[in-house]
């Protein structure tokens, strides 16, 4: 997909896709995006092996994420990055800070990384590929992992997950790694009880990689205190940023997503 001149559009006309249905789904007081910034975080310098398996950008994909600013600053929503953590980090801070001020975050992606922070009144969107999202509460988290939400980490360090090149416990799958996180508790918990865990040749693994669980457990985990600037939090969508975002769109040449915009709620 791309405009009459040639350039490249089909990732940003999904995105906007998705931010058009979920303001016109959920019809939000406001919101805000989260942004990796380029380079390495602390994941990657304590772990080398860290995501090491996912290809580069590919030159059409990248043309577009340049322009991925233009169109956060279009939709008038704040923008949040640090350069020492990902994005999921900026979203479980921003979670946890409005969750207490009687908002109810309802974070938007496709990481179910971020489903740790279904607590409390916050819940997780998980967009679906090819097929409609799924919203998830601390109940729908447990229904499908068998763990709570913060014992996530925990339970990905043991089940590893080649997304992020997590190579886990060899012979430990989803439901061997929900058994002991129930059992148990955390890693940590795990670790100190090693010789309560059966059979032998579990027992052995688990002792063997008591340093490696200890890591990727910590990889896993995000981190809901990233140092974010002053300032709001979230924004309403306005009037002006309707404009500002009709513009756009007419120079992407996203015809179809107009009507979208236009019956989106005052």
């Amino acid at each position: 997909m791309s405009t009459v001149a040639g350039e490249p559009t089909s990732a940003l006309y999904g995105f906007a896709a998705v931010v058009l249905k979920m303001l016109r789904e959920e019809q939000p007081a406001g919101a805000a995006f989260a942004v990796d910034r380029p380079g390495g975080t602390f994941r990657r310098a304590a772990f080398a092996g860290y995501k090491a398996s996912r290809p580069p950008v590919p030159t059409p994909l990248g043309r577009q994420v340049a322009r991925v600013p233009e169109l956060l600053e279009a939709f008038g929503f704040p923008a949040f990055a640090d350069a020492e953590y990902e994005a999921d980090d900026v979203l479980a801070t921003l979670a946890r800070e409005l969750a207490p001020e009687g908002c109810a975050p309802l974070v938007v992606t496709g990481d179910l990384d971020l489903l740790q922070c279904a607590r409390g009144a916050a819940r997780v969107h998980v967009l679906g590929r090819g097929k409609e999202g799924r919203t998830y509460d601390e109940a729908a988290v447990w229904a499908r992992f068998g763990v709570a939400p913060a014992e996530l980490p925990d339970w990905k360090a043991l089940a590893g997950d080649v997304t992020d090149d997590i190579p886990g416990v060899p012979g430990v799958g989803p439901k061997t790694a929900s058994a002991l996180v129930r059992r148990f508790g955390g890693v940590a918990a795990l670790l100190a009880r090693a010789d309560e865990v059966e059979p032998d040749s579990l027992r052995a693994s688990i002792s063997a990689l008591a340093g490696e669980l200890t890591l990727w457990r910590g990889l896993t985990r995000l981190h809901d205190d990233v140092p974010l600037p002053a300032g709001p939090r979230w924004a309403a969508f306005t009037t002006e940023a309707r404009g500002q975002t009709r513009r756009l769109f007419e120079a992407l040449e996203f015809k179809s997503l107009l009507p979208r915009l236009d019956a989106l709620p005052a």
